[in-house]
């Protein structure tokens, strides 16, 4: 079987969660081994004019387009280009789908947040959501969903029941943990000890000044004045105001991430809306207590907390990073959580997927 797997989001200054989900796949099938695995190729925009392609260190053969990357996802929106080579499947990592014309075209639909909180998405981002949704509905013959949360979304919009499929992501994609690394970063952002740490872009739906105003409310009853330390990268929208205590770290990729991840007192993460929430088990599979919203893929193992709720919030941190037996319980339950949850298991089910509409 031939895949092609679209990675258009690779080219993105921000690749967020779907950038994650886009390596992850790759590393899945790579792992499959003796399993039949498909033939992989990656489809993006044009690659950066000087060096090599970023995507040839995923693996599999890159095929690129002459066409930059806002143009190319403006032609596809129009159903305009040609596939490369004679793929069997084409596979869209999201809703910037290629025109698949007789060939199978299966996406995996993240979430329809924006149908929830419109507010938390700029007009242009909804129009173009609900434009490419319709598309998917239209024309993709699976539509993949990282948990009933989302298929249940999809199934109210119009999509045919046995289309959708719920597919749950993997969270073993972390690298060895970077002790020095964060030694380093942390020693730059003035943390010497104990800190709480969120992860995520900063955008209106990760809901980060209630966060950051539940933190303002928790500090005073905690032990000690314990910074909140907020990694990612900038999205959109308001800028942060952070208040005393609060310490924006930017982006952290690779050992770094994993090992603030295991050093963190606790892991806030309270979105709006989330289709899974990578960072919630990219947390738990590091030993880390998570204190969250209802995302997904928390399945139960995080103390859970309204995010429109700045007190239930600011309990939440209190008694998570203070009860050392509610935290023991707290990091069980993420272990056992995530335990299952391998980009191979994914991939294995990507495959079987297409193999019933190749």
């Amino acid at each position: 079987m031939r895949v092609l797997v679209v990675a258009e989001q690779l080219r993105r200054p921000v690749s967020g969660g779907i950038g994650t989900y886009v390596r992850g796949l790759v590393q899945g099938l790579a792992a499959m081994g003796g399993e039949p695995a498909p033939h992989v190729t990656l489809w993006a925009s044009r690659p950066p004019r000087r060096g090599p392609d970023p995507l040839a260190a995923l693996g599999p053969p890159v095929a690129t387009s002459v066409l930059p990357a806002p143009l190319l996802v403006r032609a596809w929106d129009r159903g305009l280009g040609r596939l490369p080579g004679r793929p069997d499947i084409v596979h869209a990592t999201s809703f910037a789908a290629p025109p698949a014309g007789a060939v199978p075209l299966s996406m995996m639909v993240h979430d329809l947040a924006w149908r929830h909180f419109p507010d938390a998405y700029p007009e242009r981002g909804r129009r173009w959501h609900e434009a490419a949704l319709g598309r998917a509905l239209g024309q993709a013959a699976l539509l993949m969903v990282p948990s009933a949360t989302v298929a249940d979304d999809l199934l109210a919009a119009g999509a045919p029941r046995s289309r959708v499929e719920v597919v749950e992501e993997g969270c073993d994609h972390l690298a060895a943990p970077d002790q020095e690394g964060a030694t380093a970063l942390l020693g730059r952002l003035g943390v010497t000890g104990a800190f709480l740490l969120t992860v995520s872009t900063l955008e209106p739906r990760k809901n980060l000044p209630a966060l950051l105003a539940a933190y303002e409310v928790a500090r005073h009853r905690l032990p000690e004045p314990w910074p909140l330390v907020v990694v990612g990268p900038t999205g959109w929208g308001p800028s942060l105001r952070p208040g005393p205590g609060v310490v924006l770290a930017g982006q952290a990729t690779g050992g770094v991430l994993t090992a603030l991840y295991g050093r963190a007192r606790l892991v806030a993460y309270v979105p709006l809306r989330e289709g899974f929430g990578l960072p919630v088990v990219e947390a738990m599979a590091c030993g880390a207590p998570v204190v969250a919203s209802a995302v997904p893929s928390a399945g139960g193992a995080a103390l859970e907390v309204d995010p429109f709720d700045v007190d239930a919030i600011s309990d939440g941190l209190i008694q998570t990073a203070t009860d050392e037996a509610r935290r023991q319980e707290l990091v069980a339950a993420g272990r056992v959580r995530t335990a299952g949850l391998t980009w191979a298991a994914a991939a294995r089910r990507h495959v079987e997927l297409w193999g019933a509409i190749g």
